[in-house]
């Protein structure tokens, strides 16, 4: 029996089947990727293999076989730098709730997702939720914000899943796509899914007035049906988010504002830091290339926090 994985919980998959039904299942034996070390073999969005287990006692699964990903997208966490985890498999497009306070989400925070996603080759939509909460001189600051990533190339939505701003839209744009939605904890995923897909009812959480960060109200990866074809996949919120597998002299390739220049480096190997004739740092000092993004690119390459 084939099947699609929607649930994740540990060491146990929730599996829909082609004929609709749903499975509980485990994995069969030791389950390895060639190629990807990670902690969990399986993720949500992946197409899988199963069988009935005899041995036990609950109508169970043993998932024996994984079809090939179209792609995946993995975290790291900074601390634990050898731990990885593939967030959701076979994904159509990312979006990235953003908020530019409580939580405040950092550019540093931002530029790893994407150069994440530029590494899977998964297209990212930024989604900067709680507009209703802005005053004037935040509007403005989000303005700014909005330019410097459209200027590069990402599609940006202006929302509030709160007062349903910009709902609509966005439930054209995700129509029969499976789309994955991450973002800090508190930023309002779960309440977007609620009104995306009301039968969803997935938990909220208010922000903690002292540190105004979010609480974890999703603790495993799920994929929810749309209405109109196509899944969003809900996952746990990400503190931070280190990158995975990008060596230091190939990082500038996933920053495609640098990726237009790079070929003018004097070197070919050019690192973008201290070189002579470096064409991205002209270009930096020039005002092409965004403070904000050149820096996040020397703290991707020094491995540093993202929070800030």
């Amino acid at each position: 029996m084939k099947g699609l994985v929607i649930k994740s919980t540990g060491s146990w998959y929730h599996v829909q089947l082609e004929d609709g039904t749903a499975l509980d299942c485990r994995i069969k034996g030791k389950f390895r990727i060639k190629g990807i070390k990670t902690t969990n073999p399986i993720a949500v969005g992946d197409q899988v293999s199963v069988e009935i287990d005899e041995q036990s006692e609950a109508r169970t699964g043993l998932i024996y076989e994984l079809a090939e990903r179209k792609n995946y997208i993995i975290r790291k966490s900074i601390n634990l730098s050898k731990q990885t985890q593939i967030i959701a498999s076979n994904i159509d497009q990312a979006l990235l709730v953003v908020t530019l306070s409580k939580p405040r989400t950092s550019f540093g925070f931002i530029d790893r997702f994407l150069v994440t996603a530029e590494a899977y080759h998964i297209p990212v939509v930024l989604l900067f939720n709680k507009i209703d909460q802005y005053d004037d001189e935040d509007l403005a600051f989000l303005e700014e914000v909005i330019e410097l990533y459209e200027k590069i190339g990402y599609p940006c939505r202006k929302i509030s899943a709160l007062k349903l701003i910009g709902i609509a839209e966005l439930k054209n744009q995700i129509a029969g796509q499976t789309s994955l939605l991450s973002g800090h904890s508190g930023v309002g995923k779960s309440t977007l899914i609620n009104q995306i897909i009301p039968s969803a009812i997935i938990r909220t959480s208010t922000i903690s007035a002292a540190s105004e960060k979010g609480i974890h109200t999703t603790t495993f990866a799920e994929m929810h049906p749309l209405e109109t074809g196509g899944y969003i996949i809900d996952t746990p919120g990400i503190r931070e988010l280190g990158v995975v597998d990008i060596p230091n002299e190939e990082l500038a390739h996933y920053f495609p504002e640098m990726k237009k220049v790079m070929s003018r480096c004097k070197f070919h190997n050019c690192k973008h830091l201290n070189e002579p004739n470096c064409a991205v740092k002209e270009a930096y000092e020039k005002g092409i290339i965004a403070i904000p993004r050149y820096e996040s690119y020397l703290s991707i390459m020094a491995n540093e926090d993202n929070r800030r």
